[in-house]
């Protein structure tokens, strides 16, 4: 099969992009490097070493693979680009994580807030116009995210929602309430790729992922060159990988606030293997379908506690500080998300454990002489002071 992997330089993208070259199918990868550029904004950098770029990577996989992985080097949001990639390597999947893909950041300024939703939006448009003109019977296989939903006080369902109301009833889009100008964009991205499937009869699968945490994948562990890259700054750091390198180094881990915020978690090979199972069983020509893709429940406070427990078990003592949340997000809150679709598919969990919070100890370790502690802490706030007009 021809797989686009889009953000192919990402944390995400690029296990991905091996992942489907190694299982033999033909393989490009694109990427403008935003995350790269974002990080010299900020003064950080990934703590495990990757290579300067994509033609890099792909070299080195293919020095120990023997497989081929295509690279192109540009901006989604460039339509002309976009379809001549279209045009040339006739995708018949297309794995979507080229978006801005940070909630602190598209809360920074006006600019940061501007730029995420021009980004994402309109390099998602452009992808949905080459697949009506060029490649109408290709699968589109897009990162969504959980945070899409917020945290509704009524169970969370798979995209959809039974309704009744006044007498009458259907099956209506799952309300959103994003957390940030980031989940925001992506709720745009959800309703025009459900459009276009209903008025273009496209095929699309929206993964709403949970947060992701993990190092290593199958391929990444072949060369040290091949690595995936690792953030833990507030911008890019997802939770537990925070907290892990928070433990390694010293630093006491950063609860926001009480700490009850409950979100769905699973490790960085379950996205490969979700993406997978989503492009190995695409759905019917016109046809709009949610997975929910999560493995389990954590608040906040408990993920603190298992690298707590991890910590002692590995010989480090970690502290946990509860800190002022930066975020306007509720602390304490009912939490519950089905789930059930990618297990139907055949998807095997990796749960998180203390062995497995273990692991990824050891290999922070391995570079932690990488960690920028200036960007540790978190800067952006979620709500401002107005400024006094001018007298």
């Amino acid at each position: 099969m021809r797989v686009l992997i889009l953000g192919g330089d990402g944390y995400l993208g690029w296990p991905s992009a091996m992942r489907f070259s190694a299982r033999g199918h033909e393989v490009h990868a694109v990427d403008n490097y935003l995350r790269r550029r974002a990080l010299r904004e900020t003064g950080s950098d990934s703590l495990t070493p990757i290579l300067d770029d994509l033609p890099a990577r792909a070299a080195a996989w293919k020095d120990v693979s023997g497989r081929t992985i295509g690279v192109t080097e540009g901006d989604l949001c460039d339509p002309e680009l976009v379809d001549r990639l279209f045009r040339d390597f006739r995708p018949e999947a297309i794995v979507h994580y080229g978006e801005m893909p940070s909630a602190p950041y598209s809360m920074a300024t006006r600019e940061h807030a501007v730029f995420t939703q021009y980004n994402n939006v309109i390099g998602t448009l452009n992808v949905l116009f080459a697949m009506r003109d060029l490649a109408p019977d290709a699968h589109l296989v897009k990162l969504g995210t959980m945070g899409e939903y917020g945290t509704p006080n009524i169970d969370i369902e798979e995209g959809f929602l039974p309704i009744e109301h006044k007498g009458r009833s259907d099956v209506l889009p799952f309300p959103k309430q994003p957390g940030s100008f980031y989940h925001a964009s992506k709720v745009h991205d959800s309703v025009n790729i459900q459009f276009a499937c209903r008025v273009y009869d496209l095929r699309a699968t929206d993964l709403n992922q949970g947060v992701v945490y993990g190092m290593a994948t199958e391929e990444t562990r072949l060369d040290e060159r091949l690595l995936t890259r690792f953030d833990y700054d507030e911008m890019f750091g997802t939770t537990l990988n925070r907290f892990c390198l928070q433990a390694v180094i010293g630093h006491p881990l950063t609860v926001y606030g009480a700490g009850g915020q409950t979100r769905g978690y699973l490790n960085v090979i379950d996205t490969l293997q979700c993406v997978e199972l989503a492009v190995e069983n695409p759905p019917d020509r016109g046809e709009y379908r949610v997975f929910n893709q999560f493995t389990e429940q954590f608040t906040v406070a408990e993920l603190a506690d298992l690298v707590q427990r991890a910590g002692k078990e590995y010989g480090i003592d970690v502290d946990i500080e509860n800190i002022d949340n930066p975020r306007v997000e509720a602390e304490e809150h009912y939490y519950r998300a089905t789930h059930t679709k990618l297990l139907d598919l055949g998807l095997q969990p990796h749960h998180l454990s203390e062995t497995l919070i273990e692991s990824m100890f050891e290999m922070i370790g391995r570079y932690r002489d990488r960690v920028i502690p200036d960007h540790i802490m978190p800067r952006t706030r979620w709500r401002h002071r107005a400024t006094e007009p001018a007298r």
